[in-house]
């Protein structure tokens, strides 16, 4: 995380995550209707927006996705009340996390914290996202093995170009003897070389030197690293965290921000939702159409162009007014929730007789 390299890589998928907004749904299914409740339950609806008194839920996202991609594991423990229903979420930043299991065989997750503090807490209030799940039957693999090889080519290479500009600040000529010289004299022909040539006063611009040494002029460029090494080094860095200059630099195109969010942000999303919703909800609870759901706006990555063509779809009623305002961040307007019609712009479900044609 201390690598610049690193946390550019990671930064754009942490904002993004943050940015997502979770809802509570409650879908009920009769033989007759089908009906959609968004946020019945206002204690879920403050645990989703305040998870505790520290962070909001953008913040707690934010930090269970830089653990997520850093660890490939993110912890967070849900509390509960006396009535069992959850009333806060903390993220655990543990050094270390244990699967135990007691005589039943219920799971339980044992956290090392780094102020010496053991946290057991039980996997049922857990929610656990996992990244490279592969060998662990609990946990997902950690990325440091394929990435600690990587940024010890970029230390020593940052380490290198920074030797190499104080030693061309100092060393500009390098003067080989052919013969072995005692220490004093070498500083005093080397000195002699910079008084003669190298002073302000001489104004020829030559320098000569006899057959017993060999002046040698230090071009700072030789000691400086490949550039298309460290290029190279820097991409395999960038295609392990599934990421490019364009995403790193905020420039990315619309297709390449959409290709971005389906690769790396909607898997995540799926993640979020299927944990939340398990974990806060009994069997029950999902049995009757409560779910947790975290959503992304459709348009974030689109362009004002793009935007402004979705104008289309509010005229033949696709989009309300007020969803066509959201995608440009812009509060919503009384009655803008109707959908509307391009001919007469009136509420989808009044009638409405037109010159020539029959109300029906």
């Amino acid at each position: 995380y201390q690598s610049d390299i690193v946390r550019a890589c990671i930064r754009p998928k942490i904002k993004a995550i943050g940015k997502l907004t979770a809802k509570h749904i409650r879908e009920t299914v009769t033989a007759s209707a089908r009906k959609l409740a968004v946020n019945p339950e206002p204690y879920i609806r403050f645990l989703l927006e305040e998870p505790n008194q520290y962070m909001t839920g953008q913040l707690l996202q934010e930090k269970l996705a830089a653990l997520l991609v850093l660890n490939n594991n993110a912890f967070a423990v849900i509390l509960r009340d006396e009535n069992g229903l959850p009333n806060a979420i903390f993220p655990v930043a543990a050094m270390q996390a244990d699967a135990v299991y007691d005589a039943g065989g219920n799971l339980y997750l044992k956290f090392y914290m780094q102020n010496g503090n053991v946290l057991t807490f039980a996997y049922d209030d857990v929610i656990h996202l996992r990244g490279d799940f592969y060998e662990n039957d609990i946990f997902g693999d950690p990325i440091a093995p394929a990435i600690v090889p990587l940024m010890e080519i970029v230390t020593t290479t940052d380490q290198g170009i920074v030797k190499a500009i104080r030693n061309s600040a100092v060393i500009r000529w390098l003067l080989m003897f052919a013969s072995s010289m005692r220490a004093e004299d070498i500083k005093k022909r080397a000195q002699d070389f910079a008084d003669s040539f190298l002073s302000v006063s001489n104004g020829t611009g030559v320098a000569a030197v006899d057959a017993k040494a060999e002046a040698k002029q230090i071009d700072p460029k030789d000691y400086v690293p490949n550039a298309a090494q460290m290029d190279k080094t820097t991409q395999r860095i960038y295609a392990l965290f599934n990421t490019n200059p364009h995403i790193v630099t905020s420039i990315a195109t619309e297709d390449e921000q959409s290709a971005y969010f389906d690769a790396e942000i909607e898997p995540v999303l799926k993640q979020l939702s299927g944990e939340y919703t398990r974990k806060l909800f009994s069997r029950r609870e999902r049995g009757c159409g409560n779910r947790i759901v975290f959503e992304a706006s459709a348009w974030d990555f689109a362009s004002t162009s793009t935007k402004l063509n979705l104008l289309q779809l509010v005229d033949r009623g696709a989009l309300t007014p007020n969803e066509w305002r959201r995608a440009f961040n812009l509060a919503p307007v009384d009655g803008g929730d109707k959908p509307i019609r391009r001919l007469d712009t009136q509420p989808v479900d009044r009638n409405t007789t037109q010159k020539g044609d029959e109300t029906t």
